[in-house]
């Protein structure tokens, strides 16, 4: 099956701090792609070179064949009206009611009539069943009805690519069960590519076709949801079963305890 997207070699660092070394990443059409790690391993990274708003030192990032260059901009903004992007926390436009938020992709990105406007909006958030919610304020809703509306705004345009951002974060266990089920069937009624960055391993195991590990921004595992629950190495068995022992510290990197108390190791 073809790829949507495709890393190659990627290196990405702030200032002289290394992210992301040496990424080979494939995320084939139709497929939903999880993208697992630990704070800091640059998963959230990765959506952001996707998506232009940075640019890698290093190799290169195609979507449906065309090369993500962040510095041309007439180019991005017509490479990103194929991507829907679900932010954490959902990141809805609180003076806008949840009509109009799902509302604005489509007035941003299409010259449509009002009329088939509200027809798109109400279908969208039927889909995630919140048509009723329709004239509500982000405010008069839940924490996890926000993220359905979300959901809906990302898919108003039916994005070849849809990317996840922690969309299990705060929520209570009923929610996260629905947005995963709607993150699943959505993808495969639109027959889009969806990236799920996620620490939640039980929702994202259950919906995704693939998974890769980072740590310290490199891959150290991959493969299905079966591989890796039965996966032997030492960190994807650490992060899938949640042990507190394992090649993952407890402590930032650094001096020791008695380094910093000038306590050096007796001659």
């Amino acid at each position: 099956m073809p790829n949507l997207v495709e890393i190659r070699d990627l290196h990405f660092n702030y200032a002289d701090r290394p992210i992301l070394s040496g990424l080979n990443m494939d995320f084939p059409r139709g497929k939903v792609i999880a993208v697992m790690g630990g704070s800091g391993s640059g998963k959230t990274t990765i959506l952001r070179l996707i998506g232009g708003q940075i640019e890698a030192q290093r190799g290169g990032i195609k979507v449906d064949s065309v090369k993500v260059d962040a510095n041309d901009t007439k180019a991005i903004y017509a490479l990103r009206r194929k991507m829907g992007m679900l932010f954490q926390h959902g990141a809805l436009f609180t003076d806008l009611s949840v009509f109009e938020n799902v509302a604005f992709p489509l007035r941003e990105h299409t010259n449509l009539p009002e009329s088939m406007i509200k027809d798109l909006v109400l279908m969208k958030l039927h889909a995630v069943g919140l048509r009723n919610a329709a004239r509500l304020k982000p405010a008069e809703i839940s924490g996890g009805m926000a993220r359905r509306v979300a959901l809906a705004r990302a898919v108003a345009l039916d994005p070849q690519l849809i990317m996840y951002d922690e969309p299990f974060a705060g929520l209570d266990p009923i929610s996260m069960g629905v947005i995963a089920n709607l993150i699943r069937n959505l993808n495969d009624a639109l027959g889009s590519t969806s990236i799920l960055v996620s620490h939640d391993v039980h929702e994202s195991f259950a919906i995704a076709d693939y998974v890769y590990f980072l740590s310290q921004g490199k891959i150290v595992a991959q493969g299905t949801p079966e591989q890796m629950l039965n996966s032997s190495d030492p960190y994807v068995k650490q992060f899938v079963h949640a042990e507190s022992d394992g090649p993952v510290p407890f402590h930032y990197p650094g001096k020791t305890l008695a380094e910093d108390f000038g306590l050096g190791a007796k001659q």
